[in-house]
């Protein structure tokens, strides 16, 4: 039976569509909204990572598949052929899988996997909303537990209004691109970027986005009702209050001793040591509890959550004894690198992130074969999370999906603050390398690549910092953090990061794992961060007061001239051979564009104003009444021909070499001659009328103090 319901969203209509393809999977969903559609699949298998329940990983993989032919397009690769995900991919994916996970049922181990693959792709309804609607939907309506549904939307911002949903275009002109992920009763996560939008703007996006996708949610509890299957049953694991006493009894006080270690390592050895004692007297051959290690394990990890819960919302005592609006000490430092174009190493707590910026030319830019066409990119932002920064020995096998996620938060919190193109025609790629970890290391981040771009002399238009909220809630009581650890991270029920400058928020990241969060926490977490990011900012200002005034003397000098479109064949020259002539006689890199930019680049910035200045003599325009420094190229009877610029020469007639008669040219002037003309005149046909005289008068009425003139302009030697 096929099932196909509408609703509308924003300026279009959304449909859901289930019954006809795929049906072979747990639940599959067909997603449609303009001419964009997307199907989403759910499958489980068999048992998963999870094991035999005794672990509380849910084994779910979400994948985003663009299909090039959605765009009536062929994949410029050598196969012709789509490959592994790219970075889109990996962020769509990443989008979907983060509402989904908290809402699986504790002992469900079953392999499971989510697949959007993009049909049908238009140039304004972006696949990625509609990825997390159709996951939703088609776990909903398989027989996978879980406790949905959930719907989604973007928000933007146009004219001082909210926008369901806006277009691409739209987008382009928004003050605010968030998307929205909530259940009926709650936001459950939050990615976007802004462009310094205040907090409370901020909110009332996000309680308008929370609204706008209750219909979403209605539908597929309407499609539920009418194809739904029935879900699979899991048995929940029961924990044994004895073995959890027998735990309590042993570990608890050692525990609530070691938990507020405030070094890290120094934590972590201590808790490792008591679980291993633990196990010595319960689990091992002989004693009392042996063979049931998982569980013990389970169980101490369950008291520890309890008692650093506990002493957050009971007695207001963080891991290392901070106040919960409190930042960890923060210290900055720039430019220690010697050969990188702008470094900083930014310290808050035991997080740290060296950040480098590197400066580079149009030939640098990042080309992006995407749905929507190939397009280049200036600006990158790439984030490591090596091993050791955390005191871990593993392989290293390629970027992973965090690093990917965590440095794309940290590119839209500074993007917008960076120079336009036309100012500062420069590729730009930060690189974050986080050395320590602790929390919060994309924040970090942020605040690292700000202090780099500043070394680096590129003139931003206003500092970002960035700062992770947590969240306790036991029962009524409440408790936010601000500038949260890792395990206030992992053990708490949100991480909300919040990026932006003194003026207001630039981009933001919020996961919850609880079912409800109010106006009035909301609305203190935002202030929280909002505080907690001037604090940072005061610090980074006395680091790093203003922009460095010069760029690195190993940064590339870039000038930019733009001639008329239909001189750059003056500029390439036949088979290229003008252009190679420039790059070789000045060492520099020249680009021309279509539109008539051309952008020379060169570490010398002497070379660069040389080649400026060739391609300056190769296209510009005789104007009259300028006077130029020509050379002699013919002479003939009735006058001299002078070439005033690469390829343009204009007549100076017998009567106009001298103000006093003149029998021959050559008692005056001989080929090769350098001689200072002026423009007369130019015809129709483009012919150039010279006069020696008129320009020798003028000259010599600049030299007596009379009225100035131009200086004579010498074609550049090619």
């Amino acid at each position: 039976m096929i099932l196909r319901e509408s609703i509308p969203f924003g300026e279009s209509e959304l449909t859901l569509e289930t019954g006809r393809m795929a049906k072979q999977a747990s639940g599959s969903v067909l997603v449609t909204l303009g001419e964009t559609v997307v199907l989403v699949t759910a499958v489980s298998g068999g048992p998963g990572r999870g094991g035999d329940g005794g672990g509380d990983f849910v084994p779910l993989t979400c994948e985003f598949q663009e299909k090039m032919y959605a765009a009536g397009r062929i994949p410029g690769s050598f196969f012709r052929r789509e490959g592994r995900p790219g970075e889109r991919g990996v962020l769509v994916a990443r989008l979907m899988d983060r509402p989904l996970r908290p809402l699986f049922p504790k002992g469900w181990t079953s392999e499971t996997q989510v697949i959007a693959t993009v049909l049908s792709m238009d140039n304004e309804n972006d696949p990625d909303v509609l990825c997390i609607i159709g996951a939703s939907a088609s776990l909903h309506l398989s027989n996978i537990p879980w406790s949905g549904p959930l719907g989604a939307t973007r928000v933007g911002r146009l004219d001082g209004k909210f926008v369901v949903n806006p277009s691409t275009s739209q987008r382009e002109q928004s003050e605010l691109d968030i998307i929205i992920v909530g259940s009926r009763d709650a936001i459950v996560m939050v990615e976007g970027s802004a462009r310094d939008v205040p907090e409370e703007i901020m909110l009332e996006a996000l309680l308008f986005g929370h609204q706008a996708i209750q219909s979403q949610i209605a539908l597929q509890e309407q499609l539920r009702a009418a194809a739904g299957k029935e879900k699979k049953t899991v048995v929940a694991p029961v924990e044994d209050p004895e073995l959890a006493r027998q735990v309590r009894e042993l570990a608890e006080a050692p525990l609530r001793e070691a938990l507020f270690i405030r070094e890290k390592l120094v934590r972590y050895g201590r808790i490792d040591a008591i679980h291993k004692e633990i196990d010595a007297q319960l689990i091992a051959p002989g004693a009392p509890l042996a063979g049931r290690g998982p569980e013990v394990d389970k169980a101490f990890q369950h008291l520890k959550a309890e008692i650093m819960r506990g002493a957050i919302v009971n007695d207001g005592r963080r891991i290392d004894g901070r106040r919960f609006d409190e930042v960890r000490p923060i210290t900055c430092e720039v430019g220690l690198l010697p050969r990188t174009h702008g470094s900083a190493l930014f310290t808050r707590g035991e997080t740290q992130a060296l950040v480098t910026v590197t400066l580079g030319t149009r030939r640098d830019e990042q080309r992006v074969d995407a749905l929507t066409g190939e397009y280049w990119e200036r600006f990158m932002l790439h984030y490591n999370f090596p091993p050791f920064c955390v005191g871990e020995a593993k392989m290293l096998r390629g970027t992973s999906r965090r690093e990917i996620g965590h440095g794309n938060l940290a590119k839209r919190a500074v993007q917008d603050q960076l120079p336009d193109v036309d100012s500062f025609p420069y590729t730009l790629r930060i690189v974050s390398e986080i050395l320590e970890s602790n929390g919060s290391s994309s924040m970090a981040t942020v605040c690292g690549s700000t202090l780099a771009l500043m070394d680096a002399g590129v003139h931003i238009k206003a500092p970002v910092a960035g700062a992770a909220m947590g969240l306790i809630k036991e029962g009524d009581k409440v408790a936010i953090l601000t500038d949260i650890l890792g395990d206030e991270d992992h053990l708490g029920d949100m991480d909300f990061k919040v990026c932006g400058t003194r003026q207001g928020v630039t981009a933001l990241q919020m996961d919850i794992k609880i079912s409800g969060l109010s106006r009035e926490v909301m609305v203190q977490a935002l202030e929280q961060a909002r505080t907690a990011r001037l604090h940072i900012l005061d610090v980074m200002t006395a680091a790093m007061p203003t922009t460095r005034s010069e760029l690195s003397q190993h940064a590339p000098r870039i000038l930019v001239i733009r001639v008329k479109p239909d001189k750059i064949r003056d500029v390439i020259g036949p088979g290229g051979k003008t252009i190679k002539g420039i790059v070789e006689q000045t060492g520099a890199q020249v680009n021309v564009e279509d539109d008539g930019t051309v952008t020379v680049a060169s570490p010398d910035l002497k070379a660069a104003q040389r080649a400026i200045a060739i391609i300056k003599g190769l296209t510009e325009e005789p104007e009259i009444g300028r006077v130029y420094m020509g050379t002699v190229v013919k002479i003939a009877e009735f006058g001299a021909f002078v070439e005033i610029l690469p390829g343009t020469d204009g007549l100076c007639h017998i009567s106009e070499l001298s103000d006093k008669r003149v029998n021959r040219v050559e008692d005056i002037l001989h080929e090769g001659d350098e001689v200072p003309v002026k423009v007369l005149a130019i015809d129709r046909q483009g012919k150039i009328k010279l006069s020696r005289r008129e320009a020798l008068a003028e000259l010599a009425r600049r030299d007596g103090g009379g009225s100035a003139a131009p200086a004579p302009q010498a074609p550049p030697a090619e």
